[in-house]
């Protein structure tokens, strides 16, 4: 688990500076962008994924014991 998260880290990580860096040129090299932002967001959907697997709260049982 440790290990997925770091790695869906340095996706974003990378994939954002891959970004950057091609967006920041005069010429700006479409296909690094596209790269980039692959990247980054196969970081963020690896995230999302372990995130989604929590169980979801029951808010509205506290809220209806404080009425």
């Amino acid at each position: 688990m440790k290990n997925k998260n770091t790695i869906s880290y340095l996706l974003i990580l990378i994939g954002g500076s891959i970004a950057i860096y091609a967006n920041a040129n005069e010429e700006q090299n479409i296909l690094l962008l596209t790269i980039g932002i692959i990247t980054l967001m196969a970081g963020l959907y690896i995230i999302n994924k372990s995130l989604a697997s929590k169980p979801p709260k029951n808010d509205y049982r506290i809220n209806d014991e404080e009425e």
